[in-house]
């Protein structure tokens, strides 16, 4: 267990190209799955690994992220010591899509890392799904005797390698030698999870030089200039990572969950993943119906056919409507005689009668929250 290890999910990634999804909520807050967030990937990951203390450092849109995590009662983070941090800027950023500027986020809050009682740090962003055993990850810091650990993929998905992605060359041993960021040409297959475990004094102490410097990004601006006098590491995930940074990204690995043995091992392989919970009935399927092949959570009522799709909690499908390789969010409602083909509806949306909306497997068409059609 990770008891001397404090969390910190940081949320300065780029959401530029998951348009219509992010209007209103951040990236960490998108919907997967059916009735999870992307926040809860990582933030499940580290609760069963033992942190118990979790700093959430937010850029923007963080409403409808703040709803989701409450107090934390669901991750067991509701606690009279240590527990749920949500940690806004001191003033408004730019919304800059473009750029992940994280000293940005973690320097204003420097008080709440020196008050934190852990000796090491696991930080994290939220747009590598993964499930992972964090413990397998502290054993390997300690046998190296690593100063920083860095958490990379290797595993020959081109989806994790996408424009502005980071690769890290590592030796035999291990040891990174060598770190790209953002390479047109990468020299090696692996992609850096945007993970990194390492002694909290450190980290206070780079992001102390780099906002002395005016350095934006921590590992561009600050761990490739201590390659060579730091013992920087690489671990190796071996399990499946689904990467969110794009509209067909977040596509291709929502429809990954129909492959049974992906749903396995991301919900349940080195534990469970856990979210806000919603009191549903059951899912209703109506004389009549035909289902093939689709994840659909509780609350759903299912009157017309539905096939290699994601329904999340609430979704309404009347008698003659057609839902094939499509997500529909929370409370959709699909009315007789609509049919949708490579769809992502938003929440509280509604097709109504007789609509067709067709995108393409490359290029889903996304029905903004709270759209009548």
């Amino acid at each position: 267990m990770l008891k001397n290890v404090m969390g910190i999910i940081e949320l300065g990634e780029s959401d530029e190209f998951l348009k219509e999804l992010t209007l209103h909520r951040s990236l960490a807050a998108v919907p997967f799955g059916g009735r999870y967030r992307l926040i809860d990937f990582t933030l499940s990951n580290m609760v069963n690994a033992g942190i118990r203390n979790v700093g959430i450092f937010v850029k923007h849109q963080y409403r409808s992220l703040m709803d989701h995590l409450g107090m934390g009662n669901e991750w067991d983070l509701d606690r009279q010591r240590d527990g749920l941090f949500i940690l806004p800027p001191p003033k408004p950023l730019e919304r800059d899509s473009t750029s992940e500027h994280d000293v940005d986020l973690l320097y204003p809050h420097l008080d709440y890392l020196e008050r934190s009682r852990e000796e090491l740090v696991f930080v994290s962003g939220t747009s590598m799904l993964c499930n992972m055993d964090l413990t397998d990850v502290l054993d390997f810091h300690r046998a190296k005797e690593a100063d920083i650990t860095m958490l990379y993929s290797s595993n020959g998905d081109t989806r994790l390698a996408s424009p502005g992605s980071t690769f890290l060359n590592v030796s035999e041993d291990g040891r990174v030698h060598d770190i790209e960021v953002g390479p047109l040409h990468p020299s090696t297959k692996n992609v850096s999870m945007k993970m990194f475990l390492m002694k909290k004094n450190l980290l206070m102490g780079m992001l102390d030089q780099a906002e002395s410097r005016g350095d934006k990004h921590l590992v561009k601006d600050t761990f490739i200039k201590h390659l060579r006098d730091m013992r920087i590491y690489g671990y190796p995930f071996e399990g499946y990572v689904g990467r969110i940074n794009s509209l067909e990204s977040y596509f291709g690995c929502s429809m990954d969950l129909l492959r049974p043995e992906i749903w396995q091992e991301l919900f349940f392989s080195s534990g469970s993943i856990y979210t806000k919970v919603k009191n549903e009935p059951p899912v209703r399927y109506n004389e009549g119906c035909t289902v093939r092949n689709s994840l659909i959570a509780n609350g759903c009522v299912i009157e017309g056919h539905v096939e290699n799709s994601v329904l999340f909690r609430g979704v309404k499908v009347h008698k003659g409507a057609a839902i094939k390789n499509s997500i529909i969010m929370q409370k959709g409602e699909i009315n007789s005689n609509a049919l949708l083909e490579y769809v992502i509806l938003d929440k509280d949306s509604t097709v109504t009668n007789g609509k067709h909306l067709l995108g393409d497997r490359k290029y889903p068409l996304v029905i903004a929250k709270r759209t009548i059609l």
